[in-house]
């Protein structure tokens, strides 16, 4: 269903002007049905203007009267035109505010060690790097190379598991692609290949999750992190 412009307001609409129940109103309106009770009753949204659903386009008088004979049907919002070329695509690398950027080279070589099959091009996007950067933590020429140790992405708040998890399983698929085709055409196994390469996988994943494990624990702890949000309290007198 389409977002609600305005829901309360629409609520509003819905319950002077219409004879919808209070769960179909706030089921099209996305609230709580108790809130559209407290609506309907002065306790809530108490001085709003009602916003009539069928002149903003959100709605037609077709549905509504669906609706009203069927309390069991949900009134479907009116999808706007070319909905999909109206949401904005973000392009480029990914922002990363200036407080973590200087994790990055640690990131960086994180990914290099444990997924050398993701290619730079998906580690920029993920990390909000260059390939300049990645080309020269690779290289050991950063201007940082004695200080960059390597550190999970994920621990470091430079992204999400679940985006470091969707290139690395794109990327293992298309490099299980390209070794079963090398392997075909050197006249080889594919089940003994694929055995292999499922034993060198949980082995890497055990390995991975022990590192991270253990990055975990070296982690120091800031006290003042922990305790600053405690004041002490004046003595009472």
């Amino acid at each position: 269903m389409a977002s609600i412009l305005m829901p309360k307001a629409t609520a509003v609409w819905l319950i002077d002007n219409t004879s919808l129940s209070f769960d179909q109103i706030a089921r099209f309106c996305q609230l709580h049905a108790l809130e559209v009770k407290g609506i309907a009753d002065g306790d809530v949204a108490a001085g709003v203007r009602g916003l009539d659903p069928i002149s903003a386009g959100q709605l037609t008088r077709d549905e509504i009267e669906k609706a009203e004979a069927d309390t069991g049907h949900d009134m479907q919002a009116v999808s706007p035109k070319h909905a999909d070329k109206m949401e904005q695509k973000r392009k480029g690398p990914r922002y990363t505010p200036l407080s973590r950027r200087q994790d990055r080279p640690d990131a960086i070589a994180w990914m290099l060690r444990n997924h050398p099959e993701v290619p730079d091009s998906q580690i920029g996007k993920l990390l909000g790097t260059t390939k300049t950067t990645i080309d020269a933590v690779r290289t050991r020429n950063h201007w940082n190379s004695n200080n960059i140790k390597p550190v999970d992405p994920v621990s470091l708040a430079l992204c999400k598991q679940i985006d470091l998890d969707a290139i690395v399983t794109k990327a293992a698929a298309k490099k299980r692609k390209a070794d079963e085709k090398a392997a075909l055409e050197r006249g080889e196994d594919l089940d003994t290949l694929r055995a292999a390469e499922e034993t060198a996988a949980q082995e890497e994943k055990a390995k991975a999750e022990e590192e991270r494990v253990q990055e975990m624990a070296n982690k120091p702890v800031d006290a003042a992190s922990v305790f600053g949000s405690f004041k002490e309290k004046p003595e009472e007198a």
